[in-house]
């Protein structure tokens, strides 16, 4: 069998601010800056994954500003998307309120062609900060840090395996009203710490 080459374009929002640019350049490039400039509109990065020896999985990013869900243009930056990470920063419990209206926006713009959500997974950046201004028990969110490096691999695995299920038709996903974030703790494998 040959290999399988699969591409699929992944979201990354949510406020200003909250470390997406950060989070894509860490995924992507495996580097760290404290200074990045603001997005403006969106920026775009690839990330190839070898996934098993015939599949190979190309994620293109789209890092979209934190001001551009008041704008028109985000059903545009939606469209085709596979799944999306929604992110908010744990020390500004207003980008955690906001992170509902993203996704709220999202569900509103976004479904997939078996009209289901969109996979989505809610990251709680910035934990290697205090004090938390959110507590952990509010939704069910990964505990992620840019800077440290903690949970994105995994978390990002975690969401090419639903992309890779609903693409197939294998994944069990309810079509009614606006999707469920991932719940980590289901699909965690063990020794997997989080949460």
């Amino acid at each position: 069998m040959g290999q399988r080459d699969r591409m699929f374009k992944v979201l990354v929002v949510g406020d200003a601010t909250v470390g997406k640019t950060s989070l894509v350049q860490r995924y992507a490039n495996d580097s760290f800056n404290r200074h990045y400039k603001s997005t403006v509109g969106v920026d775009f990065a690839l990330k190839v994954v070898q996934w098993s020896e015939s599949e190979t999985v190309r994620l293109q990013l789209w890092d979209i500003a934190g001001q551009e869900r008041f704008t028109s243009m985000t059903r545009l930056y939606y469209r085709d998307a596979s799944a999306c990470v929604i992110m908010f920063d744990v020390t500004n419990v207003s980008t955690f309120s906001n992170s509902q209206k993203w996704k709220q926006d999202l569900d509103s713009k976004l479904v997939l062609p078996d009209g289901s959500p969109v996979p989505c997974l809610l990251l709680a950046n910035k934990c290697d900060l205090s004090p938390w201004a959110v507590t952990r028990d509010e939704v069910g969110w990964v505990e992620t840090s840019v800077k440290e490096n903690k949970n994105i691999n995994e978390s990002m695995r975690v969401l090419i395996e639903k992309m890779m299920s609903s693409s197939t038709g294998d994944g069990s996903s309810s079509a009614a009203g606006s999707g469920d974030y991932i719940n980590i703790k289901e699909t965690t494998p063990p020794g997997w710490a989080c949460c």
